[in-house]
């Protein structure tokens, strides 16, 4: 028997978790009517949650959501993928991005992208209770995205987190010849950087190297004369004796403004040059950036020439 509109039974069974209706209704937990009430939050088509569990910035709620909306044969993908497997690159209210092979019945919603696509067995794994495209997978597809810059700050933060390794990116795209977007991925692979500790520095890079400048090094760990630790900056020319730092909103507070004055002064004395650029400086102002670079290696290269 079903009390308080379906509320009270429900909650201790289906344990506040995402739940089909027809399952709920058939199990005698819940009445479709009951379902149009005030305990309870439909989260796609014939799917809902207890109003009481409802979260609806929790991407995860919604991924547990669209496993049981999408048909079996489909795969929770793209950033959605990504974000299972700890690399967040969502935007706010990101819909969740499943890859469902031929043309199944379902169709885009609020909160669900529906994206064609073919899903080969070995491109699919079991994932804390979820089917979801592999890490490997994951990246091709991102990948090959049609925005560049977003392709690379995707393989880059894959990479970065060692949810994949480039040579398993390189196998994913030898394993899918043929693929839509399958060279484009392979020039994203050549861009790529392990060592990008977030998307402004994919993006800062970039600027440099399509400046024309020689790619520099990421996450590079300066010592002084004496081999003692100095800093890790975000990118290095070693050879020149340049640093390049993305300046994000943190280093505004006190604390990390005062350990920045500090670890200039220290690089300063150690003969290293320090460029600082901001998120301004990267979407708006590139040639400033490029033509900055160029001036510091042309003035590393007098000075060793020199001597």
């Amino acid at each position: 028997m079903v009390h308080d509109g379906g509320m009270v039974p429900a909650i201790r069974q289906l344990r506040s978790a995402p739940f089909r209706r027809r399952d709920a209704v058939d199990a005698g937990l819940t009445t479709p009517g009951a379902l149009k009430g005030p305990h309870w939050q439909r989260l796609y088509r014939g799917v809902y949650i207890a109003r009481a569990a409802f979260t609806p910035d929790l991407h995860r709620m919604w991924c547990a959501a669209a496993q049981l909306a999408m048909p079996s044969s489909a795969a929770i993908g793209g950033l959605s993928a990504a974000y299972l497997w700890n690399v967040d690159l969502l935007a706010p209210d990101e819909p969740v991005s499943i890859i469902v092979p031929g043309r199944q019945g379902i169709v885009n919603q609020s909160m669900l992208r529906v994206i064609r696509g073919e899903l080969p067995r070995g491109d699919v794994e079991m994932f804390t209770g979820l089917r979801v495209t592999t890490p490997a997978r994951t990246a091709f597809d991102l990948g090959r995205g049609a925005d560049r810059v977003h392709a690379a700050i995707a393989v880059d933060a894959m990479l970065h987190r060692r949810a994949v390794s480039l040579a398993e990116l390189h196998r994913a795209a030898d394993a899918h010849p043929g693929w839509r977007g399958v060279m484009k991925f392979r020039d994203i692979l050549r861009l790529a950087e392990p060592g990008a500790a977030s998307p402004m520095e994919t993006r800062l890079r970039l600027v440099i190297t399509d400046g024309g400048l020689p790619r520099p090094v990421a996450q590079y760990r300066i010592l002084d004369d004496a081999r003692l630790f100095i800093g890790q900056v975000d990118l290095a020319y070693p050879a020149w004796r340049i640093a390049i730092e993305y300046e994000g909103d943190h280093h505004r507070d006190q604390a990390t403004f005062r350990k920045d004055i500090v670890r200039f002064n220290r690089l300063q004395a150690a003969g290293w040059a320090t460029l600082r650029y901001t998120a301004d400086d990267v979407f708006t102002r590139p040639k400033k950036i490029i033509e900055g670079v160029r001036r510091a290696v042309a003035a590393a290269e007098a000075r060793r020439t020199a001597h």
